[in-house]
Formats: C-alpha cells, structure tokens, sequence
C-alpha cells in the first residue's frame, strides 16, 4: 500500500481548505474516504462526495466551480444550512473574518491537492441545469428563455415549495408565523394589501404583469369584482393560471396571456400590478418598463411595483461564474430603490408610497425551504436532484440576504396624474388602505 492510499484525504486537502476559509474552520469538512477535517460539532458540515469536486475547483476556482460541485451532488451540505451559510458569510465579510477568496494562493493549493490526489483530467461537463442564454440581453427572446429556465421546471415541484397558495413573491406577515397564520394566509394577506393599495373597485379592468400562477388575479377578480388582464412568459404558469380560473369560475373574469409586457396594446387599464416582476426587465430596460406600464394606465390609474432591491451603490458587473445568474435567475437584475423611483417618475409617475418588506421575505424564505425539506423526496421526483438542490441553496442564502439588509423588498405606489396634476388619491395613508373586499353573498 501506497503512502498517498493511507494519507486521510482530509489531511491532503487540508492546505485547500485553510486558504480558502482561513485558519480557524467554523465548519466540519468529510472527504469521500470518510476522514474529517475540522470540528466534529460544527453546525454545517460540507461532504465532498466525490474527488471530481476537485477538478471542477481546477476548472473553475471561483463560484461557478463550487456551484458546478454542488449542483452535481460532487459536494453536498449536512447539517444546519442555515447556521453553516451563515458563518460562511461572516468569513466572506473583510469586517467579520479573513475572507473567503481565490487568490493566487488558494489557486496553487487546488492545484496542489489535485497534483498529490492523481485526479487532474478534462474538464467535467457542467449539470444540465446550467443556464446557456444567447442573443441579446433583455431582448424579447433571451427574456423569454430566462423565464423559462426559471420558471418552467414543473408546476407540481413549484406546489411543493410554494405551497397552496402558488404565490412565488414576498408575503405579508400581518401576524408572526404560527398554526394559526400560516404561509398561505400571510401570502393572501400580500395579494389583499396590493389590492387596496391600488384601490380596486368593482367593475375596474386591471393589468397583472407577471403573473405567476393567478394568485393575485384571482384575489382581485373574486374578491374586488374587477376584470383582469394576466401576462407571462411562462407556458407552465399560464396553463396552470387559465385552469385555476376556469376551477374558480373566474374564465370571464380573468384572461391569462402568454405575452411580454412590452407587447400589450389594449390599454388603457384603471390599476395595474407588478409582483416580483421588476427584478427581470434589467437597468437598462427601466425607462422603457416604466414608459410602457404609464402609457396603458388611465389618469388617476395606480401602479403597485413590487420588487426586490439592492443596496445603494455603484452598479455591479455582470457576473459569468454567479450561481444565481447560472443556476437560478439568468439575466436578473436588481436596482436600489432610487434607481427604481427614478424611473418612474422620470416618465411621468408621482410615487405616493413606498413599503419596505424586507424582514417579510425572510420569513417567506425560510418557509419556502421549510416546505421543500419537509416534501424532499416528491420535490426531487416532480423536478430532479439537481433542481431541488439549488432551489434549496438559493432560498436560504437568500433569506440571509434579506436579514442581513444586503438586499431589500419594497412596494412602490405610483399614479399617473392628469394634465392638471389631479392624482384622485385618499388624504390620508388609513384612508389608502381602507379599502374593503365585495360584501360576502348571504
């Protein structure tokens, strides 16, 4: 037997390790041969499952070569995933940790331990649900292949996430979580709010941008007695919306449309909605997206944009080794909350409110990744390992993000005036949110 077959991986990887998470590991490392590096009791430990992780590191010493490891099943997490990111976080952090980087050490000490393990090779092929958009960005067709990546993996694997009310969006938690106000209703509770933020009256047509699954048009519709207009990009999510309101017996009420918000021409609408949309259209398309949802509302018509933010700064560059862009929002892009106000009321839009709900997504988050744990082996046969694994990843270093304050969620309120300035908006915010659903029939 060989010095090298009796040497503990761990104990060859363990210069890899050191230089990229520093000298004092808050997390376990198990290596395929079952030697581990670090402490036994740490909330999080990573198992490489395989020594191709390793190579794919070679390939690819950034985020895209974990991601590719972790995507494949190479690497996998056990433990308290959200602990373990969480002190992986804080060694990321210059003011927390030693930060994790890939210098040019910690590149020699990959090549190092892939020298010493005898498993340097071609590179492994990237997991089948790696993103590879063409043309360009934020054209009509790249668009409508991101939103495909995204969203049509299978409604039946959504169910599992989302949970019954099929609402893929920040919730309200107008109570704290609890048996008795669950998921769904906080999610209800969300699609109530933009209701009465938008003042729905019976009788009104609204435009749904974006409209997931019919959440918030079949609330509006059944609940405010308005006829809406849905579109999406999604052919999974129309189907499921048109049968959810044909099941509602909503068909007239409701049309779902699979269609750009770039191509709808029969305006004008009294109200319009934008729920968790915004986040795909990009920098560069915002004065176009505002132009277009201004140029279909009627004055005194309200739009209600629901997106996520990032912090002020200077815009970041595109990323070709991001996990998110490669694996779960090709081409998403956020923008600070000025950068948003900016644009619309650079197109003619007053913007009368504005909610931060950045806490409420964390706690929507952490539900979404509840649901998916405790529903693994049907999410998993419904999509794939694969899917699951990142859907997983995703959302739980998101809901750090959002508790953290690196990213935000806020519901901006604007109106088109008339040519005189008249906004026909309430005096007062209690007035605003006073809006009250159809008397229910006796």
């Amino acid at each position: 037997m060989s010095a090298l077959s009796r040497t503990p991986v761990a104990q060859i990887v363990e210069p890899l390790v050191r230089a990229t998470l520093g000298a004092d590991l808050p997390i376990a490392v198990e290596c395929w041969d079952g030697s581990v590096l670090g402490p036994p009791q740490a909330p999080l430990r990573v198992v490489i499952r395989h020594r191709r992780a390793l190579r794919r590191l070679l390939w690819a010493p950034n985020e895209l070569g974990f991601a590719r490891a972790y995507v494949s099943g190479d690497i996998d997490f056990e433990g308290d995933l959200f602990a373990g990111l969480d002190e992986l976080e804080r060694l990321a952090d210059p003011e927390t940790g030693p930060g994790v980087t890939v210098d040019r050490t910690t590149k020699l000490a990959i090549l190092r331990t892939v020298l010493r393990l005898g498993i340097l090779g071609a590179p492994p092929a990237p997991p089948a649900e790696e993103a590879a958009l063409s043309g360009r960005r934020h054209s009509l067709g790249r668009d409508s292949s991101a939103i495909a990546h995204h969203y049509d993996v299978g409604n039946d694997f959504y169910e599992y996430v989302l949970g019954d009310s099929m609402t893929y969006s920040c919730a309200y938690w107008s109570e704290p979580p609890s048996a008795d106000f669950g998921l769904a209703d906080a999610q209800f509770a969300k699609v109530d709010l933009v209701a009465r933020k938008l003042g729905l009256r019976p009788g009104m047509r609204v435009l749904d941008v974006g409209c997931g699954w019919g959440t918030f048009a079949l609330h509006a519709a059944r609940e405010y007695g308005v006829q809406v207009v849905g579109v999406t990009l999604s052919k999974e999510q129309a189907e499921y919306a048109t049968k959810r309101m044909a099941e509602a017996g909503l068909a007239e009420a409701v049309e779902i449309r699979i269609q750009d918000y770039r191509d709808v021409q029969d305006g004008p609408f009294d109200a319009i909605s934008s729920i968790g949309m915004a986040e795909h259209v990009g920098t560069a398309m915002l004065p176009i997206y505002a132009a277009d949802l201004y140029a279909l509302l009627k004055p005194q018509g309200r739009l209600l944009n629901h997106a996520i933010s990032r912090r002020p700064g200077p815009r970041p560059e595109f990323s070709k080794t991001s996990f998110i862009d490669r694996y779960v929002f090709p081409d998403g892009e956020l923008q600070p909350l000025a950068t948003m106000v900016d644009a619309l009321e650079g197109v003619g839009f007053e913007v009368r409110d504005v909610e931060s709900l950045r806490e409420h997504y964390a706690l929507t988050l952490r539900a979404w990744v509840a649901n998916l744990e405790q529903n693994w082996p049907a999410a998993v046969a419904a999509s794939s390992p694969a899917r699951a694994r990142i859907w997983r990843l995703y959302m739980a270093g998101s809901a750090l993000a959002f508790e953290g304050n690196r990213i935000g969620l806020n519901q901006v309120l604007a109106v088109r005036p008339t040519g005189r300035g008249r906004s026909g908006m309430p005096a007062t915010r209690d007035e605003l949110l006073a809006a009250s659903p159809l008397p229910a029939e006796e």
